[in-house]
């Protein structure tokens, strides 16, 4: 049960981001990483490994809007531009499949967050 592995103990870098991105465990890569849509599981049900102190805050958030914006704006800008519908068209069309976009994003999104701060050991409030 590795409640505190060193750098070493974790592999690497891109496996944990990728595991948490998979929403697994970023250790083991077995076990759920969440319980719930967006709250972590206290501990891995595979390897035991601890992720009840980890705050990813409002990182996640943030980068899901990111990449959200990025894929669905060109989208918008080239629809407009080839086929001109009317605006009931994109006053429809944008907010839904921005909302499923970012529900399917966001998860992923922290997971890979928590996989990232679970690599270099921080918890979220180093600040304190």
């Amino acid at each position: 049960m590795l409640h505190n592995p060193t750098i070493a103990d974790r592999g690497n870098l891109s496996d944990a981001v990728r595991r948490g991105v998979s929403c697994r465990c970023p250790h083991c890569g077995n076990g759920n990483l969440f319980t719930r849509y967006l709250k972590p599981t206290s501990t891995c049900s595979h390897c035991g490994e601890r992720f009840d102190d980890i705050r990813t805050d409002d990182i996640a958030p943030y980068f899901t809007i990111l990449i959200v914006g990025h894929l669905i704006a060109p989208f918008i800008l080239l629809l407009e531009r080839l086929y001109a519908p009317p605006l009931w068209v994109h006053w429809l069309a944008w907010p839904v499949l921005t909302v499923l976009l970012t529900l399917l994003v966001l998860p992923r999104i922290k997971g890979g967050v928590l996989g990232w701060m679970w690599w270099l050991g921080l918890r979220g409030d180093e600040q304190h």
